[in-house]
């Protein structure tokens, strides 16, 4: 007897879109070209491949979101940060699968690749700059690529994430100093006692200023996901190959400590103290 639930289903794509199709699937799963016979190479190829792949969709809802905020529009930018966040959870989860790899694993195929090395990543590069944490010389591994080493410029150059959230601060009649709003966006940020005091204003008084407060947790949601990443970033990279030296020439684990210490939107934090 046949199964009633699927017998109309549409069959013949000879003249349609199929779902293969439309996915672009024997391009996508035709990129993982390892190099060498060993059996976890595809493991690590697919992890970084899938981390690109939620980054370009964590850019595309960064610049969307911006893009709102910039108009000082907020609700619909807040849905955008919450789906980043949704994808960053994805991104620190996939280190779990990697770390089934082992070290002797990994040195099967580790000096195949040469100086290749997730330090070289674009995307992360781009998400770092739109979340304000610039830094020029980060660009040189870019410089080979011009098109990308133009969108790296324009971001370093450009208002970020929190650069964008202080305007609407501002724009609310709350105290934002000139050098704040004025400043060169290509340097990292100074974190600001009027800032602080801002803020500590907004979380005091919720109820008349719930759309900031609102997306200033919504902030705070980006920057904590972030941390969890770059942290089983770490621990993963420890528990592989210990304190070598990284592929791209990074001093490694002690490379990523370093940048546990970041932060990104640092009165928001402050605040907490403050209230």
């Amino acid at each position: 007897m046949k199964d009633p639930t699927y017998q109309a289903a549409h069959t013949d794509f000879r003249h349609d879109l199929s779902y293969g199709d439309y996915l672009h699937l024997e391009e996508v799963l035709a990129a993982q070209q390892p190099l060498t016979e060993a059996r976890d190479e595809m493991l690590f190829i697919v992890i970084h491949q899938v981390q690109e792949l939620w980054m370009k969709l964590i850019i595309h809802e960064l610049q969307s979101a911006m893009g709102l905020l910039a108009q000082g529009v907020i609700d619909p930018a807040l849905k955008m940060l919450t789906r980043v966040c949704r994808a960053q959870e994805q991104m620190s989860s996939s280190w779990e699968v990697l770390k089934t790899m082992t070290p002797a694993d990994y040195l099967e195929f580790r000096s195949a690749f040469g100086r290749a090395s997730g330090f070289q990543s674009y995307q992360y590069r781009l998400i770092e700059f739109l979340l304000g944490n610039k830094e020029p010389f980060m660009m040189k591994p870019h410089q080979h690529k011009p098109a990308q080493y133009q969108h790296l410029e324009e971001a370093l150059k450009s208002p970020s994430l929190y650069d964008l959230a202080l305007r609407l601060v501002a724009a609310r009649g709350l105290a934002v100093p000139a050098e704040v709003l004025e400043r060169d966006y290509s340097q990292p940020y100074q974190p600001s006692e009027a800032i602080r005091n801002a803020w500590l204003q907004i979380y005091r008084q919720t109820a008349l200023y719930w759309d900031l407060y609102y997306l200033a947790e919504k902030l705070l949601d980006v920057e904590d996901n972030f941390r969890r990443w770059r942290f089983n970033h770490l621990t993963t990279v420890e528990r592989i190959i210990g304190y070598k030296q990284g592929t791209g020439g990074t001093a490694g684990v002690p490379y990523l400590k370093r940048a546990l210490d970041i932060v990104l939107f640092p009165e928001l934090w402050q605040v907490r103290t403050a209230l």
